[in-house]
């Protein structure tokens, strides 16, 4: 049952309950001084809270006949005092309807102010599919604010028949102006994501783009990522959290790029290029992870969710992260938005993301093992670095 359904059932037991109580006192007291009967109005105006017209119109109709049978077994039929009464009982009991009423209709028009706002939501918010090519994807997102989908947060992602992208990121700031940056970057994110210029230059003309949209105070930290193939990612940190690197046969590590200065602030950026080797997993996320505190105020430490990370699915491995994000925060509750993003290498052993039809459904996906983690690797000792600045091509027009 909803909570809708349970306060409505609630609201109906508490009006019969009030009707039945009172009619009881009102016959044994049985004095024509001491009338009860104007008090039956309350019942309707009990259920016209909580439930829709038609019960509410009952509702009223059986306070009506009350207060008219309380006329008869207290002597009081005929009197002018009785028609007041009853005239009384009957007016409240119709407003209590009226109100019902225009309640429902105020209702029904909040649902679909709701929906459409749920749907634009999530418009923002892109839906990343299990399978980018040959990667298996899930993400998760999280809002701390109360009747809201999404935040400052942002993922999105980006493939073609070259290279396969995602970004993550955290734009500064909160409330709807944040929901409207968030969708700005994710605008500049695939403008650029299209025209194939690599991740760093990407960075560089992305933040060109957002400076003249974000003010002396506003700004965006993310980290992009670009797969090319089954043998090397490269990704480029923009004042973001670290990645978290679980290298197939290794132990969980931060991948640590350079860190360059967040989207809107910086005009130059600098990648790093790693092994990328199937059955490795990365986990990208916002601070609403890395920043999560308990009672005490102590951080969440995050190399020890590896073993969520590896022994199941990539969908299973998000909800046990999830899981022990609520376990660690106080009540469960966020104080910050949350966004993660976990990416699976699933490419076959001689595979290659630029293979034809590797970008597409066309993969079998009984063909992806994936592969136990087990001993340490040093997967993040060979690393080549390249910086770039921002293009002059200009950009498109604005979100």
């Amino acid at each position: 049952m909803t909570a809708e359904g349970r306060w409505q059932r609630l609201g109906a037991a508490l009006a019969a309950l009030w009707l039945l109580t009172l009619a009881a006192l009102d016959v044994v007291v049985g004095d024509p001084s001491f009338v009860l009967s104007p008090l039956f109005a309350i019942g309707p105006l009990i259920a016209g809270a909580v439930l829709p017209v038609r019960p509410t119109a009952g509702f009223a109709a059986a306070a009506v006949l009350l207060s008219t049978a309380s006329g008869l077994w207290n002597d009081t039929w005929g009197t002018p005092q009785f028609w007041v009464r009853l005239v009384d009982v009957a007016l409240v009991s119709a407003a209590a309807v009226a109100v019902a009423a225009i309640r429902v209709r105020r209702e029904r028009q909040l649902a679909r102010i709701e929906r459409i706002a749920e749907v634009a939501q999530r418009t923002v918010l892109p839906l990343i599919p299990r399978r980018v090519g040959p990667l298996t994807a899930g993400s998760r997102y999280l809002s701390a604010a109360e009747d809201t989908l999404v935040g400052g947060d942002l993922y999105d992602w980006f493939h073609s028949d070259r290279r396969i992208c995602f970004v993550v990121g955290d734009v500064r700031g909160k409330g709807v102006g944040a929901v409207e940056q968030a969708a700005r970057v994710i605008r500049a994110f695939r403008q650029y994501a299209a025209a194939d210029a690599d991740v760093a230059t990407m960075a560089a003309e992305m933040s060109a783009y957002l400076m003249p949209f974000f003010d002396d105070e506003e700004f965006t930290t993310a980290v992009l990522v670009q797969i090319t193939d089954n043998t090397r990612l490269t990704l480029v940190n923009c004042g973001h959290p670290s990645p978290i690197l679980v290298p197939r046969g290794g132990e969980a590590t931060f991948v640590e790029p350079p860190v360059c200065l967040p989207l809107g602030l910086g005009s130059s950026y600098e990648s790093l290029s790693m092994p990328w080797t199937p059955g490795d997993r990365l986990l990208l996320y916002t601070d609403g992870l890395s920043e999560a505190r308990d009672e005490r105020g102590e951080y969440m430490s995050l190399l020890p969710l590896a073993p969520l990370l590896t022994v199941t699915s990539v969908e299973d491995a998000l909800d046990g992260v999830l899981a022990r994000v609520r376990g660690h925060l106080p009540n469960g509750r966020l104080t910050d938005d949350l966004a993660v993003l976990l990416l699976e290498n699933g490419v076959p052993e001689g595979g290659s993301v630029t293979a034809p039809g590797s970008l597409v459904a066309s993969v079998d996906p009984d063909r992806f093992v994936f592969v136990a983690r087990g001993q340490p690797s040093d997967v993040l000792r060979r690393h080549t670095t390249h910086s770039s600045a921002a293009s002059p091509r200009g950009a498109g027009g604005d979100v």
